[in-house]
């Protein structure tokens, strides 16, 4: 009877790993007002098919990004307005606002894809950042691009988009 029951726990956690297992940033923290070096990690395909693209659309507030080119892979960036001008370096009115990776990952492997970018003072200490990311694959697709409700975390949606908590920074210019 105890082997059947840690054999269930077991497998439950197995299970439980597996779907939480998803894009995700390697640093969940940052501090407003400084420049962020984003590693998003893709830790596995559809179902087992292999990934094919990954699309990170970049939140307003986030600004300056620029994306890391990743061998093997093409790099494309979609820019656009922003909804009003920071001044970083001058006055910025418009940027990057997805960038998308497209080339092949194996399900059975992980992959990482980084860029970096501003984070400005629009986000108070405490306050989350959230970077849908959309992972297309051979067959089906992983649409990480749910927002949980103010107050609920980040288990509360199925497939949530990766969050990065705001830490208090320091002005610089």
């Amino acid at each position: 009877m105890k082997f059947s029951t840690i054999a269930q726990a077991c497998a439950y956690c197995l299970l439980a790993n597996t779907a939480f297992s998803h894009a995700s940033l390697e640093v969940k923290e940052a501090e407003n007002n400084n420049n962020y070096k984003a590693v998003m990690r893709i830790s596995h395909g559809c179902d087992g098919s292999a990934t094919k693209s990954v699309t990170i659309h970049i939140p307003e507030g986030v600004i300056n990004v620029k994306p890391m080119p990743k061998a093997g892979w093409a790099l494309e960036t979609t820019r656009g307005d922003y909804a009003k001008t920071y001044d970083y370096h001058g006055p910025r009115s418009e940027g990057v606002k997805s960038i998308t990776w497209t080339g092949t990952l194996e399900d059975q492997h992980f992959e990482e894809f980084i860029f970096r970018g501003r984070i400005t003072d629009d986000f108070k200490e405490g306050s989350t950042v959230y970077f849908p990311t959309e992972q297309k694959c051979q067959t089906g697709e992983n649409m990480w691009i749910e927002i949980p409700e103010e107050g609920a975390d980040s288990h509360s949606v199925e497939r949530p988009a990766p969050a990065l908590k705001i830490k208090q920074g320091h002005a610089h210019h």
